[in-house]
């Protein structure tokens, strides 16, 4: 039985998941941001636990996660659902190496990311069931601005300034097509087995612009302007055209945006043990040069 004792101890909520038939010690995997991850051996397999609650200042909705990873399981993307309960997803443990910004900045692994990627957008939504969320990034940065004024955020002073930027961001996108996105697509959300690459953590996904993905793979990984050419060339079958150019570029200004401020709201919510402050300066600092570079080669209109 699930006590609140167990909730507040993640690694005590891993140990006793009905599906162990056994005693178990789960082991912890550094590095998230969003969740508390554990490997688990049992019964001669390693498995990957994942625990982690709502976060709706985020929009982190685990029924839309797990719909997601089901249907990403399903269409190849993702490893397989082994057992879910509110807070707590399972899958087999991948044995692969999780890739960097230096891996996605390869031109053959580039390559290998856009054929998953345009898998999520186009073959993902065949398998999806039930609700799901609709992931628009002008519509969380105002939210997360609304958010960072009822914490009374240091950070407050930039906002009418920022939210001024972004509302010129979207005009500059304009109507988009829709598809199926991960949303999230730091490096470390690729693993690499020799044979072929998953993609995985579906806290974000949902419909969106294609060009989130795109730009948001493209910011977060720092690829230079021949690999962003490279990039739409892949996904789109020619080279991109102007007012595609146009459209990614203010998309990217707005994934680096919404990064930051994601990381102003952890600051003052989070309890995860993780140098927010750091991490904000530093995706501040990169929007602010995306920014500028995006007013010198197409306006800000």
């Amino acid at each position: 039985m699930e006590t609140q004792a167990n909730k507040s101890d993640p690694a005590a909520r891993a140990a006793r998941l009905p599906l162990w038939t056994g005693k178990v010690e789960p082991v912890p995997i550094a590095g998230g941001i969003t969740n508390t991850n554990f490997v688990v051996d049992h019964g001669g397999q390693r498995y990957f636990v994942r625990i982690g609650d709502d976060i709706p200042i985020h929009g982190v909705m685990r029924f839309n996660e797990l719909a997601a990873a089901r249907a990403a399981a399903a269409a190849g993307l993702s490893p397989d659902v082994i057992y879910a309960e509110p807070g707590v997803m399972v899958t087999p443990f991948v044995e692969g190496r999780t890739w960097t910004p230096a891996d996605v900045a390869t031109p053959a692994n580039l390559r290998r990311a856009v054929a998953l990627i345009r898998r999520c957008h186009f073959e993902l939504p065949k398998f999806i069931r039930g609700p799901v969320l609709m992931f628009w990034v002008f519509h969380v940065v105002r939210g997360y601005a609304g958010t960072l004024r009822d914490g009374k955020s240091s950070h407050m002073p930039r906002l009418p300034e920022l939210l001024d930027r972004a509302g010129k961001l979207e005009a500059a996108v304009g109507p988009i097509p829709v598809v199926f996105g991960h949303n999230d697509l730091l490096a470390a959300n690729f693993i690499d087995t020799g044979d072929r690459l998953w993609l995985v953590d579906w806290d974000y996904a949902g419909f969106n612009s294609p060009l989130f993905d795109l730009a948001n793979l493209a910011s977060n990984n720092e690829l230079s302007a021949e690999l962003e050419t490279a990039l739409l060339t892949a996904y789109r079958g020619a080279p991109p055209d102007d007012a595609f150019r146009r459209a990614f570029a203010a998309m990217k200004c707005a994934s680096l945006l919404r990064e930051t401020m994601w990381s102003m709201v952890s600051e003052i919510h989070s309890t995860i043990d993780f140098d927010y402050g750091a991490y904000s300066a530093d995706y501040l600092g990169r929007f602010e040069r995306a920014y500028d570079d995006f007013v010198k080669g197409y306006g800000s209109q």
